[in-house]
């Protein structure tokens, strides 16, 4: 998200001084780096559905790898959230549970009522090209790499470990670490580290054209080369556990439920996993984005709860225009702002994965 927003900030007005701040030169354990990197239309909420499809775009016309396998959501009662998405430009198709077997095979629909199928502008992407070229892009177009430690954000003043920065304008990326900086400030910030466990899996079957396939017990997978990545929730999900992945997670709960679905999944074999940090609004579990009515010149891009590498470019767009012209021009982001916090009515996103 820094590298996004310093992204545009450097295109829309050349010239313009931005820093970025980041403690870790690797990124090892930052949200992006360890993102599975897909992408999707398949949301509840018209905003997300937009920020999407632009996400898309971006993705096409910058040459970053990108996928277009699809998601495939397996349950029912998809009318509702599939006409939002329909209305707001995705290209999405209801399936019956006979037309869902018919084009996978392979998938056990027995206990299926729907499916819900992308046809273009989903799937997955090449997540580290894009936080390269966001970085890199903006670097060339005159931003700053500071290697420090942010400890607390205020109106002008960054104060970090080695040095306090002086600036017009402070932005809080800091994803999962993004609340205790806030409360810095003085301001509640509802963005939580939850772990989540992501495990690589090999199969001797193949699943022709296989998309990103969404369970409705809550597990996901998705082929990745020649091996297949998944992930779940997690029974225990408190903030802020260490981020070590959770291997006995796949042999009580997931196992059973995959081969279930797929049952070429019978011979399975975990190759290895790793665990990354969803930065989850547990208000509402979507992004918030802008500044808080107490804060004028200290803003927020937090919160995006799973789909914040598929968001970027378009929260990056958004929250630059906000400070450059006080608006949004381009996309209106406005339904994620912090206001809906402060009069207690969330905007719920019905389609968190995992």
């Amino acid at each position: 998200m820094g590298a996004s927003v310093a992204y545009w900030l450097t295109r829309m007005q050349p010239g313009l001084a931005v820093a970025l701040v980041e403690r870790d030169r690797s990124f090892a354990r930052a949200s992006s780096a360890l993102s599975a990197s897909s992408i999707r239309q398949q949301f509840s909420t018209p905003v997300n559905v937009r920020m999407s499809l632009f996400g898309a775009q971006f993705l096409r016309e910058n040459g970053i790898a990108f996928n277009e396998s699809g998601y495939l959501y397996l349950g029912e009662g998809f009318e509702g959230a599939h006409a939002v998405q329909k209305a707001n430009g995705a290209d999405v198709a209801l399936l019956s549970a006979a037309e869902t077997k018919r084009r996978f095979p392979w998938l056990n629909v027995d206990d299926v009522k729907q499916g819900s199928l992308g046809l273009s502008g989903e799937g997955w992407f090449d997540g580290q090209g894009l936080h390269a070229f966001f970085l890199g892009s903006a670097r060339k177009q005159g931003a700053r790499m500071i290697y420090d430690e942010a400890r607390s954000l205020r109106q002008g003043e960054i104060a970090l470990q080695h040095a306090t920065l002086r600036c017009r304008h402070v932005v809080n990326a800091a994803g999962p670490w993004a609340g205790p900086l806030a409360a810095h400030a003085g301001i509640d910030l509802p963005v939580r580290a939850r772990r989540r466990t992501v495990f690589v899996v090999s199969c001797p079957a193949r699943l022709e054209r296989c998309p990103l396939v969404i369970d409705p017990s809550g597990f996901w997978f998705r082929p990745d080369g020649a091996v297949f990545i998944a992930g779940d929730e997690p029974a225990l999900d408190e903030d802020d556990l260490p981020l070590e992945p959770q291997l006995a997670e796949f042999d009580e709960a997931l196992w059973g439920r995959m081969a279930h679905r797929v049952p070429a999944f019978e011979a399975l074999r975990v190759e290895r996993a790793w665990a990354g940090y969803y930065d989850m609004n547990v208000f509402d579990g979507n992004a918030i984005i802008g500044s808080h009515p107490s804060r004028p010149g200290v803003w927020f891009i937090n919160g995006f709860s799973g789909h914040g590498l598929q968001h970027a470019a378009a929260a990056g767009r958004g929250l630059a225009e906000l400070i450059l012209d006080g608006g949004f021009s381009s996309l209106d982001l406005s339904p994620l702002s912090f206001q809906r916090i402060l009069e207690g009515k969330p905007l719920v996103e019905a389609n968190i994965i995992g």
